[in-house]
This record gives structure tokens, C-alpha cells and sequence, in this order.
């Protein structure tokens, strides 16, 4: 066993307009959810913060330099990742405590996010305009402007890439910014964000956090006037009560939303390799991503051995806490989502066959939040365990006959974030990858994301790109200026 040392005395408090603001001796508790105990405090947001948060991040967008400075943006973004490269085992570990993740996917995911802002860092300096001569005497130029105020609101399961990839790209574009984590994971916010703060050159009010204080703080930032652009990444569900919420005020939205990932096995793949890549890609975060591979759609020919070969790797997984560096799967984030997939099993006993189902780890790691790898062979694509995102590592097994059948499937979901396909035959691999509704698919890999490759939701996996260079669009207007000069 090689146990990190356990972070002491966390606090995570609001930052508003260039301190930390505590909020008046109330607070919070964050958890370990690998033993349920808790780990640091958090200062609640409030309603009245938010509005101190935006009128500074209006007045910095305003009154100072910040949207027309590509060069300042750019070094404030070199600074910050540079800081978090600092400390990125430090990050990493509190990442792996409060999140429950195994550190080698805690630690992967600060250096993703070390990447990401290394990256837009680049664009920010990259960004360009064209001028065109569109009849005599007269030049035409389009340029792009940050739109304002952007709103970040992050989600648990990633708390890390998840606000880095938004609040860079908003960064970069030149729009100021308001945060607001996860009340799950408010201590490695506040510690990422603290690197942020920590750049000496960074004006004062262009980035604030404001912490989770009930349902009042998040509606008041995806209402308020002076919000121009909001970036959440969360439930399906929650995303279409805030773009409802946006639309009197007609901000813009970008929404990265559920999914359903399948990922469709033909009979002529490697299996070994389909086994090793559907493992890691369904187990990361314990099943709690949105592009996981939670359904595996098989050709029928080799069903039983791929069920096998999964059901095997699956019990021979090192379950336990994330920051006990052996684990391979760490914990869920709280015991109320392990309830949550138990009765999912228990409904699922009466859906299909039950080929592995995990169990709950109590008698070894009481108190904590664990779920071991779920396997479902199912043939009614209609069946609640389908349709639904469960997000957690119950994955099912649904056979298919040819090609039109495993399309069929794929797209009996209302998502369409992602999938994946397996097969010796490039070209069939080519074929799918054309066909199948959904934003990004990989071929005989799964889960490969970059900083420089654009995703996109389909349907109800949300609207708006991430990643990229299209990014930066989501936090940008575009802006044309016409200049006669005569013959």
C-alpha cells in the first residue's frame, strides 16, 4: 500500500473582486468519500456575492486592459499553469481525497489541465480578424470580441479539467469570469483557482469563485443582467432549466450535457485490446463521466467471449480509496449515489441478465462510497437501463447482427456526446464513424480527449463547443467595421 499523506486544514472560501471573502463563520463541510469523513470547510456562497462577484468582473472587463490585451492574457495564463505544475502532486492528491478518483486519474487530469492552459495561453496571442475590399472605395473588417462576463459552472466528476477548459478559453478570448463549483469538490476549486490568484499581474476582479449556498446563488447567476455567456457542464436535465432560464435575457449558452456513451465491438476486433480499452474507459471516475463507455454493443459471434474477457478483468480490478496509489478504481462521490445504483441493479435483475454485479465494499471500507464494476446483458434497447444515464460503473452488454443493427442502437438514446468502434476494417471503422449522431468518435480507443480537438454535444448531450480553437467562439462576438475611403 502507498498511502498519500492526508491535506490538513482546508478551507475553501469565496474569492470576490480580488480577496478571499469568508462568510461569516458559517460553513460547510467537504467529504472523503472513501471513509465519509470530513475533510476540509467551505465558506456557502450567497446571493449578495454573486451580484459583488459579477459587478467586478463588469468592471474589470470595462475599466481595464484585460479585453484588448491578447499579450497580458496570455502571460497570466503561462503564470497559471506554471503554478499548478508547481504543486501538481499536491493537487493531484487532494484531487484523488475530495473527488475519490484514483490519483493516477487525479493526477492525468491536473496535467490535462496544465496542458489546456498552456494552450489557450497560445491562442490568446493567436487570435486574428480578416479585412476584404467588398466594392470600390471601401475595406470591410470583421474582427472578434470578447462578449463580457462569463459564467462557469462546474461540475463534480472533474472538477479540475472541467473548469480549466472553460474558464482558459474564456480567459483567452478576453472575457472576465465568475466560478461556481460543485458543493461536492469547493477545496481543489478554491486550491486551483488559488494559482490563478497567486499571478501578480492579474487584474483585480477578472476572475471571481463564489461557492455553492443552495438553488438561490446558481439561479442568480444564470439570471443576472450583467452575465453575458454561461458555460456549465452538468445534467441533461439541469442544462435545459438553464438555457430556459437564459432565454428573456438572451444570453448565449454552451452546455456539455449527458451522454450515454456506447461503444460498438464488431466480430472481427481485437478483442484483448477492446478488453483493455473498454476496462479503463468504462471504469474512469468509476463510471462518473459523461463520455465513459457505459454501453457495450456487441456482435453476437463474439459476445460470450468478450463478456468473458470483461467479467475477468472487471473482478480482477484493485478497488479502494484514490489516494491509496495501488487502487485502479477509487470511490463514487458520496454514499447517496451508491444507493442510487444499488436499486439500479436491483432493478436490473428483472430488466436482463446480471452477468457480474458489483458490491458495495462495506464490510472492508465502511462508511465510504463504493460500487465494484457492473455488468448487464440486456437485448430491449427501450429499457430504463439503456435510456437512462446512471453514471457509475453499471455497463451493459446488447448484442447486434450487422452494421444497420448496431447504428439502430446507438441511436436509441436521446444522447449523442460520443462513441467508440472496433474493428480490424478501416474503412467499416470510417463508415460508422460518418454515420453514428454524435460528436466525437474514436476508432479501437476510447476516451481520447485533447486540448486542441473540439467536442461537441448532439441532441441532448447539450449545444456549444469545448476544447479548440472553436472554443474561444463561445466567449466572442463577431464584429464588422465598414471604412469607405473614397476613389
Amino acid at each position: 500500500m502507498a498511502l498519500l499523506e492526508r491535506p490538513k486544514g482546508l478551507v475553501a472560501d469565496n474569492y470576490v473582486d480580488g480577496a478571499w471573502r469568508p462568510t461569516g463563520g458559517e460553513s460547510r463541510t467537504s467529504l472523503d468519500p472513501a471513509t465519509g469523513t470530513v475533510l476540509g470547510a467551505y465558506a456557502p456562497g450567497s446571493v449578495e456575492l454573486i451580484d459583488e462577484a459579477v459587478a467586478s468582473a463588469r468592471a474589470a472587463f470595462e475599466r481595464t486592459d484585460w479585453a484588448s490585451a491578447p499579450r497580458m492574457r496570455a502571460d497570466v495564463l503561462l503564470a497559471f499553469a506554471a503554478n499548478m505544475a508547481r504543486d501538481h502532486e499536491a493537487l493531484a492528491t487532494l484531487n484523488a481525497y475530495e473527488n475519490g478518483k484514483s490519483f493516477t486519474q487525479a493526477k492525468a487530469e491536473v496535467g490535462a489541465a496544465i496542458s489546456e492552459t498552456k494552450y489557450y495561453a497560445g491562442l490568446a496571442r493567436a487570435a486574428s480578424g480578416r479585412m476584404m475590399e467588398p466594392e470600390p472605395g471601401a475595406y470591410s473588417m470583421i474582427s472578434r470580441e470578447p462578449v463580457g462576463v462569463a459564467a462557469v459552472i462546474v461540475p463534480w466528476n472533474a472538477p479540475v479539467t472541467l473548469l480549466i477548459r472553460s474558464l482558459a478559453a474564456a480567459l483567452a478570448a478576453g472575457c472576465t469570469a465568475v466560478v461556481k463549483p460543485a458543493p461536492q469538490t469547493p477545496l481543489i476549486n478554491a486550491a486551483v483557482l488559488k494559482h490563478l490568484f497567486d499571478v501578480p499581474h492579474l487584474p483585480k476582479g477578472v476572475v471571481s469563485s463564489v461557492n455553492d449556498g443552495g438553488v438561490a446563488v446558481s439561479e442568480r447567476l444564470v439570471v443576472h443582467p450583467d452575465v453575458d455567456v454561461i458555460s456549465f457542464t452538468g445534467s441533461s436535465a439541469v442544462g435545459k432549466r438553464i438555457m430556459a432560464a437564459a432565454a428573456p435575457s438572451l444570453k448565449r449558452v454552451s452546455l456539455e450535457l449527458g451522454g450515454k456513451t456506447p461503444s460498438i465491438v464488431f466480430d472481427d476486433a481485437d478483442l484483448d485490446l477492446a478488453t483493455v480499452e473498454l476496462t479503463r474507459a468504462s471504469l474512469v471516475n468509476s463510471g462518473q463521466q459523461c463520455v465513459a463507455a457505459s454501453r457495450f454493443l456487441v456482435q453476437r459471434g463474439v459476445l460470450e467471449a468478450l463478456s468473458e474477457k470483461l467479467s475477468a478483468r472487471f473482478r480482477t480490478l484493485k478497488v479502494g480509496p484514490g489516494y491509496d496509489t495501488d487502487n485502479q478504481v477509487g470511490a463514487l462521490i458520496d454514499r447517496a449515489n451508491r444507493d442510487r445504483l444499488t436499486g439500479w441493479l436491483d432493478r436490473a435483475a428483472g430488466e436482463g441478465e446480471v452477468v457480474l454485479r458489483g458490491t458495495t465494499l462495506e464490510d472492508i471500507y465502511p462508511g465510504g462510497a463504493f460500487l465494484t464494476p457492473s455488468l448487464v446483458l440486456l437485448e430491449n434497447t427501450a429499457s430504463p437501463i439503456v435510456q437512462e444515464e446512471l453514471f457509475g460503473p453499471i455497463i451493459t452488454l446488447e448484442p447486434f447482427d450487422d452494421a444497420d443493427e448496431a447504428l439502430a442502437k446507438a441511436h436509441a438514446t436521446a444522447y449523442g456526446l460520443a462513441a467508440s468502434v472496433f474493428t480490424r476494417d478501416l474503412e467499416r471503422g470510417m463508415r460508422m464513424a460518418r454515420r453514428l449522431r454524435a460528436g466525437t468518435v474514436w476508432l479501437n480507443v476510447h476516451g481520447k480527449l485533447l486540448a486542441e480537438a473540439e467536442m461537441e454535444g448532439h441532441r441532448d448531450s447539450g449545444v456549444g463547443r469545448l476544447h479548440g480553437a472553436d472554443a474561444l467562439g463561445e466567449f466572442q462576438h463577431t464584429k464588422h467595421i465598414y471604412v469607405p475611403f473614397g476613389h
